[in-house]
């Protein structure tokens, strides 16, 4: 056969070999752990997002999972942008508002950068998820998410795009009086002397300083021992402020997380403290949401940082009932375990006073057991003990910026002009350095906090009628005895909301074809030794709350013979309904 024919019959045995292959999709990526193999909505979280960003990876998780998201803007931010909240739930398996709920947001400090990147993630991660893992699809089938990663969006723009350090722009963007509304900003602001998007600290050769760079790392200043003749003095952070003069002082602000209406007091007494409770619009908007949702049973607010579990009281010596504290404690030592580093504290009296908190506000006032967590512990940086403060020492970021990051953290020393001191040298952290973790730990951070969110989420109250039991008492007359329980950790009311009566109580009721109820009892065992009547409308019993963990037994002495309907409904436990008859 000539090596030209050989050669044409060759390519055309492999063109029929490869031709099955041709339009064959390419095979699965290999499933890792903890995280979706192929989402339908790809998303990078080793890095930081804008509000654009967040707002757009929104939307396309809304149209690409349109049976378990939806998303609508509360309204608009001072600066006109999109106050957002995305509501999950598996829209085929029960309706929303008969669902218990939860609820989280971040970045309500807007330089807490990594909070909303938390609360955008547990988003994208859940929806990812949905059809794909059972756990997950119980928990959409029973429960509602609603999820605000932007809760001061003017003030996050501002931290990416304009010369700031890692602390700031804490406030929102309000001016605060009407030198700062002509200048159009809120207050003093620090002035970026070359240009490079971040806040650092000034210093000057001096003989007599006070401080001294250190041996191992340049960049760090440290103070000289006692009696030692240091090499400069610090002037402070890096500019002048809108009134000529040395930064010295913070600017004026507003803190939004002091607005809220429990406890709330003026800036007297809480600095920070703005007009009167919710004169924070962006702040009201969500309460308003918030308030329209009465099945809100648990709330997760994201922070940063230190590695803590917080919960409430925010005011020093006040203190909630000892029910209501096994409930935190249960769920917040659950969260120590799974939060490696991190410390659960009680605000007001192991951290700070902290008056007008939506921590504070979500649990007193809407009877939802909340929490915030302060992003990052420092004993991430080398796994080494949580006794650093809330960012580590300056020591050891220094040692992680040159070990990890090759110095990218921090602005090298150099020479520029200032217009009061002349020649000075600025230098230090970025702004992106400090509060935030580095990439390659971001993601961790996101996923082991919603982890704990879920977690949360899932030991809401959940209510079902257990059992329904007949028994013919003779001339019409019947005992029907139910047993209704809540299968999870938290009760159906905390035991402030029964103390405040915020949300209306259980109801267990009873339905039936020409049915007469002549007895309605409650009791917490069930040879109701010790019952309670209801007298007035005995067919639906009033229960202030149902335990968690735990059952409560309700009778009735009806006349009728069935069959019977038992239903309970409570505002942030669900509902569930049994029918039963006479056995014949």
């Amino acid at each position: 056969m000539p090596p030209r024919l050989r050669f044409g019959l060759v390519s055309l045995m492999l063109v029929a070999l490869l031709a099955p292959l041709a339009g064959a999709e390419p095979p699965a990526p290999y499933p890792v752990m903890g995280a979706p193999a192929n989402p339908k909505v790809p998303a990078q979280w080793n890095r930081y997002h804008d509000c654009a960003e967040i707002g757009d990876l929104l939307k396309k998780l809304v149209k690409d999972h349109p049976r378990y998201a939806k998303l609508h803007s509360q309204g608009k931010s001072y600066g006109g942008r999109e106050m957002w909240i995305i509501t999950i739930t598996d829209s085929q398996q029960g309706k929303e508002a008969e669902k218990p709920a939860f609820w989280i947001d971040g970045g309500i400090h807007a330089n807490e950068i990594q909070a909303s990147e938390v609360a955008a993630y547990t988003a994208w991660f859940v929806l990812e998820s949905a059809g794909r893992t059972p756990w997950i699809d119980r928990l959409l089938k029973e429960r509602v998410l609603y999820i605000a990663p932007l809760m001061s969006p003017d003030s996050r723009d501002d931290h990416f795009y304009k010369a700031n350090n890692t602390h700031t722009p804490r406030s929102g963007q309000r001016p605060l009086d009407e030198a700062a509304t002509i200048r159009g900003r809120y207050g003093r602001r620090q002035r970026d002397l070359d240009g490079d998007g971040n806040i650092t600290q000034m210093r000057i050769r001096d003989p007599n300083g006070k401080f001294k760079s250190d041996p191992d790392y340049p960049q760090l200043m440290v103070h000289v021992k006692e009696g030692e003749k240091g090499e400069y003095s610090l002037l402070g952070p890096e500019g002048i402020d809108g009134q000529g003069e040395p930064n010295h002082d913070e600017p004026g602000y507003y803190d939004p997380n002091r607005d809220w209406a429990w406890d709330w007091q003026p800036s007297y007494v809480q600095p920070g403290a703005y007009h009167y409770p919710f004169s924070v619009l962006e702040n009201r908007m969500m309460a308003d949401f918030i308030m329209s949702k009465p099945n809100i049973a648990g709330a997760q607010s994201y922070h940063n940082a230190g590695g803590m579990i917080l919960r409430g009281p925010g005011v020093p010596g006040m203190e909630i009932e000892a029910a209501d504290v096994k409930v935190f404690d249960e769920l917040a030592h659950q969260g120590e375990k799974m939060l490696p580093g991190y410390r659960y504290l009680k605000v007001g009296d192991q951290l700070y006073a902290s008056y007008g908190a939506e921590l504070d506000w979500l649990f007193q006032m809407r009877g939802a057991y909340a929490f915030t967590n302060e992003l990052f512990a420092p004993s991430n940086f080398f796994r080494e003990s949580n006794d650093e403060g809330f960012f580590g020492k300056a020591s050891t970021r220094a040692k992680f910026d040159k070990a990890y990051l090759f110095n990218e953290g921090t602005v090298a020393w150099h020479e520029v002009l200032h217009p009061q001191f002349g020649k000075v040298e600025v230098g230090g952290e970025k702004k992106s350095w400090g509060r935030q973790p580095p990439s390659f730990l971001l993601e961790e951070e996101c996923h082991r906090n919603m982890a704990f969110s879920l977690y949360h989420a899932d030991q809401m109250p959940l209510v079902a009628v257990q059992s329904v039991d007949v028994k013919p008492l003779g001339k019409n007359l019947f005992q029907v005895t139910a047993i209704v329980e809540n299968q999870r950790l938290c009760p159906t009311h905390t035991a402030g909301d029964v103390r405040h009566k915020i949300t209306a109580p259980d109801i267990v009721r009873i339905e039936g074809k020409d049915l007469h109820v002549v007895l309605g009892l409650t009791d917490n065992e069930q040879f109701f030794r010790d019952p309670t009547e209801q007298k007035h409308r005995p067919a639906a019993l009033r229960l202030a709350t149902i335990p968690g963990r735990s059952v409560v037994y309700c009778r009735w002495i009806v006349e009728g013979a069935g069959p019977y309907t038992v239903s309970v409904t409570s505002v942030k436990g669900g509902r569930d309904s049994r029918v039963a008859e006479v056995a014949k």
